[in-house]
């Protein structure tokens, strides 16, 4: 029997689940991703945080997948997708073939139509997005211990975090114990604990995916922790100088970080598929989509619903949706009738601090310590790879007896673009 071609675009948690449970079958697998690595996102504002180095989160996609002879990576970014010739252009110009498609392309910062906002206030997507967040950071601090005068250093020293989900509430608590306990005997110039960490939060309450009661925590925790939360608070501007709320009050600040909003990925746009106001494809209970049966769409890309209830863009969905897909395109291979989507909760978990957190299992609600250490457990079985379990453990007990974070060394701005433009900048006159 000839072999059937499955296209994965994505090597997300979704895509990646998807290629390893079709691996070993009868059919050609490619994925491709703009990308050479797997990056676990759950533990991505570690690295901004320098808590952690980029290697310990990602993996290379080839390594991953290398003992599955079926499956073919490529680095590449997707141009277009036809889904009448059933193929996907490539940026090279080059078109891959189909039987099956799977897009997992995940999504991106939503800026809500102010994408001016962006070079302001980057946002946390990439390990790209990780290493700029890292490098605006600790420069922020350095910049202080040279400004020449007290409103300057004051705005080199507040940072402000926009969005209260659980992103944004990791970061500001890491930014906090970065400023209270990982720097203070390092500047001369500066108390770095007289830094303000400000998090914005648009609705009621913070973190308000989780029981309210939870919130509640979450914010007292972070509070505990000298983050300032401020909640009803929306954002009208952001520039290079700060940021301007909806009651004209302006934080003068250098280093915003955004936390707020997520775009699905322009891929979803080129299927004949109707999309939701975040760009999300409207599938159909087994993942593919109504007028493409052979395509299916899977992940923060997916617009799903398990037991009547819109599924969650977390991780843990992402691979389950993953490989419901590979089981449906080798049921429908067989002639064999499709299984719905059924989402299975896990629970939520989202870490503050140093012994804080907050997390739900089933019906069972936790805080505190038994929530931060159960954090930790849950975070290193997902990690993929023993190395990176053993390098983020190492990291993190060292972190937590110390309080010294161990990926603290960044490329200036300066240097990288002098770096690219082949020669030093040229001294200024004096």
């Amino acid at each position: 029997m000839d072999q059937f071609r499955v296209v994965i675009i994505g090597a997300g948690f979704a895509g990646l689940a998807c290629a390893r449970k079709l691996a070993r079958r009868n059919c050609q697998v490619t994925v491709v991703d703009r990308s050479n690595h797997h990056l676990f996102q759950p533990l991505l504002y570690q690295v901004a945080t320098a808590g952690l180095a980029a290697p310990a989160i990602a993996a290379p996609i080839r390594f991953l997948l290398r003992s599955f002879h079926n499956v073919t990576t490529l680095l590449a970014e997707v141009r277009n997708i036809l889904p009448v010739e059933r193929q996907v252009s490539l940026d090279d110009g080059s078109r891959l073939d189909y039987d099956y498609l799977v897009v997992a392309s995940g999504a991106s910062h939503s800026y809500f139509g102010r994408d001016d906002w962006a070079p302001h206030a980057p946002g946390l997507k990439t390990l790209a997005d990780a290493q700029d967040v890292r490098r605006r950071v600790l420069e922020a601090f350095e910049y202080a211990e040279r400004a020449a005068t007290a409103a300057e250093t004051t705005s080199w020293l507040r940072f402000v975090v926009i969005g209260g989900g659980p992103t944004g509430v990791e970061l500001a608590g890491t930014l906090a114990e970065i400023a209270r306990h990982t720097l203070p005997e390092e500047f001369r110039r500066i108390d770095s604990r007289q830094s303000e960490v400000h998090l914005l939060e648009a609705s009621d309450r913070v973190l308000g995916s989780f029981p309210p009661a939870l919130s509640i925590k979450a914010r007292a925790q972070l509070e505990q922790l000298g983050v300032t939360v401020q909640t009803g608070m929306r954002v009208v501007d952001i520039d290079a100088a700060g940021v301007t709320l909806q009651d004209h009050t302006r934080l003068a600040s250098h280093t915003v970080l955004w936390a707020a909003g997520v775009q699905a990925s322009a891929l979803g746009k080129l299927l004949d598929a109707p999309t939701d106001r975040s760009g999300r494809v409207a599938v159909q209970p087994d993942l593919s989509i109504e007028s493409h049966p052979e395509i299916f769409v899977v992940g923060d890309l997916a617009s799903a619903t398990s037991h009547d209830m819109p599924v969650p863009g977390v991780g843990a969905a992402a691979k389950q949706m993953g490989i419901t897909a590979a089981r449906n395109i080798l049921a429908r291979q067989s002639n064999a009738r499709t299984i719905p989507f059924v989402y299975r909760d896990y629970g939520m978990l989202a870490t503050i601090g140093r012994n804080a957190a907050v997390g739900t299992v089933g019906r069972m609600q936790m805080s505190g310590r038994f929530a931060w250490l159960f954090w930790v457990c849950v975070h290193l079985f997902y990690l993929i790879g023993f190395r990176n379990r053993l390098v983020v453990l190492f990291d993190w007990a060292w972190a937590y007896v110390s309080f010294e974070r161990s990926a603290r060394v960044f490329t200036s701005e300066k240097a990288t673009r002098e770096a690219t433009d082949g020669h030093a900048s040229p001294p200024k006159p004096a």
